[in-house]
């Protein structure tokens, strides 16, 4: 399984500065990111993995979309961003069999190169380049911090609209 410490290793050979942050206690989904760091909603980002059937019959796929902690994108402006004919949540073995995290934990970053990964324009779209947003690392004890644009910039997430303003997920 992958961790803070395959993150780090991994942000170090790039080069990108971040902070891996050790909780005040430990979360059982990322979705708890904000409670545990006491930030708002919007600066805590959640990988949210969906499994695809595509317009083609019989191919299935997984897709990665990065929200803020506590919102749903919806479903239709996801399947219409990855082209398939139906989506729906990953099953948790699964989300751990593909990704190498922890269902609940998944990091944007060093997921698989055939997984398509969004983003909610809304989570990075108005925020200044040097804001620093946290993420799950796989683990329940740590979170990573790093600059919005790095973020977006390494998971090669595709941005797209998923629903309402993060300033409402506050």
């Amino acid at each position: 399984m992958k961790d803070a410490l395959a993150i780090h290793r991994s942000l170090l050979e790039r080069q990108t500065h971040h902070e891996i942050v050790r909780l005040p206690s430990p979360i059982g989904h990322a979705d708890e990111l904000p409670r545990a760091l006491g930030l708002p909603a919007v600066r805590c980002l959640v990988t949210r993995v969906y499994a695809c059937n595509d317009v083609m019959r019989g191919h299935r796929f997984l897709c990665a979309v990065i929200v803020p902690a506590g919102f749903r994108p919806h479903a239709e402006a996801v399947r219409l961003a990855v082209g398939a004919r139906l989506i729906r949540p990953a099953r948790p073995d699964i989300v751990n069999r593909a990704t190498q995290y922890a269902a609940g934990l998944v990091c944007p970053l060093l997921l698989p190169a055939s997984m398509p990964v969004l983003i909610d324009e809304n989570a990075v779209g108005d925020r200044p380049c040097d804001d620093v947003v946290y993420t799950a690392t796989g683990e329940a004890s740590t979170a990573l911090g790093l600059h919005v644009l790095d973020l977006y910039a390494l998971s090669g997430a595709k941005p797209v609209l998923l629903g309402e303003p993060a300033a409402e997920v506050r």
